[in-house]
């Protein structure tokens, strides 16, 4: 463990715009604990998720067992990666919730990245068919419908990320 205070790494950015990724990196960089949405829904959850109201209902199950355990994390100094999306402002005053009970420093990662570019990635990664859950474009376009980037008045430490216009070749 290392001597720094705890961090609570948070991600926003729109489906298939690279927060798994990025959480895969920051749990490597500071020896973190993943805590994965996706991961979580699909195993407890299966075959329940098929429309937006039955992820609202489930994630708020999910967020209602979680919470007490994620601050017992970082109350006991382990750093949390949280790959759940901060999308929405409601969504955040969750996480902003948890920073509540600890003595954590917190990260907002902000993903910006065009939609065509989460499109793109978004049929690469139904065509493999290793994700958890395949959204579908429409389900692409109505969950972005509800995006609301983080504003400097919610409080928290930001750090943007960019990505080209085009997808990267491999």
């Amino acid at each position: 463990m290392s001597q720094t205070a705890p961090t609570l790494y948070i991600l926003c950015g729109k489906i298939a715009s690279g927060k798994s990724t990025l959480a895969q990196h920051l749990k490597r960089q500071d020896n973190a604990v993943l805590v994965a949405e996706d991961e979580w829904l699909s195993t407890l959850f299966p075959g329940e998720i098929s429309s937006g109201a039955d992820f609202l209902r489930c994630t708020a199950r999910l967020r209602a067992a979680i919470a007490p355990h994620i601050v017992d994390l970082l109350n006991a100094g382990v750093s949390v990666v949280l790959d759940f999306a901060a999308n929405t402002v409601q969504q955040r005053e969750w996480m902003r919730s948890l920073l509540d009970h600890t003595d954590a420093a917190h990260q907002l990662h902000v993903l910006d990245v065009p939609d065509e570019v989460c499109l793109a990635r978004l049929r690469t990664r139904n065509a493999q068919g290793d994700h958890p859950f395949a959204a579908s474009e429409e389900q692409f376009h109505q969950f972005s419908k509800h995006f609301a980037p983080p504003s400097p008045q919610e409080g928290f430490n930001i750090v943007f990320h960019t990505a080209p216009a085009e997808t990267p070749s491999k």
